[in-house]
């Protein structure tokens, strides 16, 4: 019995790798075309400045595991005078200069939030 009869790993590696690589190129592609029509969608929006009030905040922390490094996303849930709620993220620096309960005006424009300023109340 030789090498040649039985089970031949590099000719199924030769099927596999296509296709894995086909799914993760088409994976990227995918992400690439949905974040530029989000870009787009944001542009064709008004500039808008509302009063709001944040109600909560909130991160997300990925990676970190052993020696690699980790990421944090920051967002941020304001509350409109209607009641709608809508979440927006934002950097680092901005959420640590927000607390819950903060009202003021809310500059966004569609999904992308431009700043917010904090109304002074009397103490």
């Amino acid at each position: 019995m030789g090498f040649d009869a039985g089970f031949d790993m590099f000719s199924i590696m030769s099927m596999i790798f296509p296709i894995i690589f086909i799914i993760v190129f088409g994976f990227i592609i995918f992400s690439f075309a949905k974040g530029m029509k989000e870009w787009s969608n944001n542009n064709k929006q008004p500039r808008l400045n509302v009063d709001a009030k944040v109600v909560s905040k909130r991160t997300k922390v990925s990676g970190g595991a052993g020696d690699a490094p980790s990421s944090t996303w920051y967002f941020v849930t304001f509350q409109f005078e209607s009641g709608d709620r809508t979440e927006f993220k934002v950097d680092g620096r901005e959420y640590g200069h927000l607390a819950e309960g903060d009202t003021g005006e809310l500059i966004f424009q569609g999904t992308r939030y431009h700043g917010f300023t904090r109304r002074q109340t009397g103490a």
